[in-house]
């Protein structure tokens, strides 16, 4: 499935090694000011055509953390740490993350850490509709 055949009332959550680097700027709706680093032209790409373009939002730069919390990825020998990693959602549903950081002590034998996103959905019974013959 593509993103432009997801509904408008469903959630969509994008989450990947992106090689982006969005740092703190705040150039557009799609980030806010907690991200790590300095923008790249990667970035640029991935905020202004990508994101702005599918009304997305970045949810690591929603929250503030310890720069501990904000690096997903450290180069071999631990000489620069990175955020590239990312989790976008849908802007109209920013309002149900509570929380978005990345677990530096977890160990998964990679050189990425992962990005742990907590929601708060409140998901709604649907409606049963009833056929009822009518004499």
């Amino acid at each position: 499935m593509t993103i432009k055949q997801v509904k408008s009332l469903d959630i969509l959550i994008l989450m990947g090694d992106f090689n982006a680097k969005v740092g703190t700027t705040t150039m557009s709706k799609s980030i806010d000011r907690e991200g790590l680093g300095e923008t790249n032209e990667r970035g640029e790409r991935l905020i202004i055509q990508y994101c702005e373009k599918r009304e997305l939002s970045i949810v690591n730069t929603l929250f503030i953390q310890p720069k501990r919390r904000l690096y997903t990825w450290k180069s071999p020998g631990d000489l620069f740490r990175n955020q590239i990693d990312y989790i976008a959602i849908k802007s109209r549903f920013k309002n149900v993350i509570v929380d978005c950081r990345t677990s530096p002590g977890a160990d998964i034998g990679s050189d990425h850490n992962p990005v742990i996103m907590k929601m708060n959905l409140k998901l709604k019974k649907p409606n049963k509709k009833t056929n009822e013959i009518i004499k």
